[in-house]
């Protein structure tokens, strides 16, 4: 397996290549694939005045959200040039302070510390490449009693896969690691972590949990092609998405 500088320029490389495919996707109020969204949920809360950074911003579009919800100041990290330049320009009519770095969520690029109310990721937390040093980053960003809130792929979606007409079980949920991700056709290296790894090292690095969600919300009518990778016909066997909650003591 690559080192980890080799499989970050990898990966960012990659999402240089293909960010214009995700621009607005998976953005709040949105949370992931057949997941409930933050109206239905209100973990965010009244963000009225409140000082938010987001991890993995994208495109923006989540900041715009927050934005729209009068946060004060919209902070943002993003790997890829291109997620970060059309994050500035979408944003650059709010009237919240904006701050927006370029660099992997695993480095500091001068992100102040206990500064931000709310620090959350949205379907972006599963590409680090080092969680706890991550997650201790994120910890340290939050004023003691923030909140940070993340989604991302359910660890049990990708064991299975859609062949000769029924869903089989193709990797063990247990053995965790560095993969080439089927979804991005190889081009990309993310790790496989179990559930229960996310919570424990939150707790690890001084969180508290306060809520895990890994409800289905399906559409009325099935996708006609069960082999997609969001398929609804999966999503009936496991979810797609997982949201935890937790704050810092």
């Amino acid at each position: 397996m690559k080192t980890y500088h080799e499989m970050l320029k990898m990966n960012k490389d990659s999402w240089e290549k293909s960010a214009e495919r995700f621009f607005g996707r998976t953005a709040l109020p949105e949370y992931g694939p057949h997941a409930p969204k933050e109206d239905q949920l209100y973990l965010l809360g009244d963000v009225f005045g409140q000082i938010v950074l987001d991890i993995g911003c994208g495109s923006g579009h989540s900041l715009q959200y927050m934005g729209e919800r009068q946060a004060k100041e919209l902070w943002g990290l993003d790997l890829t040039t291109k997620q970060i330049e059309t994050a500035r320009k979408l944003l650059s009519n709010q009237t919240s302070r904006v701050e927006l770095f370029e660099s992997p969520m695993e480095e500091n690029p001068g992100i102040p510390l206990n500064y931000f109310d709310i620090v959350y990721s949205i379907y972006a937390l599963g590409w680090t490449l080092d969680l706890k040093r991550t997650l201790s980053n994120i910890y340290q960003y939050l004023k003691p009693g923030g909140i940070f809130i993340f989604s991302w792929e359910h660890p049990m979606h990708d064991r299975l896969i859609y062949l000769d007409s029924s869903f089989i079980l193709n990797k063990s949920y247990n053995i965790e690691g560095p993969e080439y991700n089927e979804g991005w056709h190889k081009s990309v290296i993310i790790y496989h972590r179990k559930l229960s790894t996310y919570i424990n090292t939150l707790i690890e690095v001084g969180f508290s949990i306060e809520k895990v969600i890994d409800d289905v919300l399906l559409p009325n009518e099935s996708s006609d092609d069960p082999s997609k990778w969001y398929s609804t016909q999966k999503a009936e066997l496991v979810p797609a998405t997982f949201i935890i909650k937790a704050s810092k003591k």
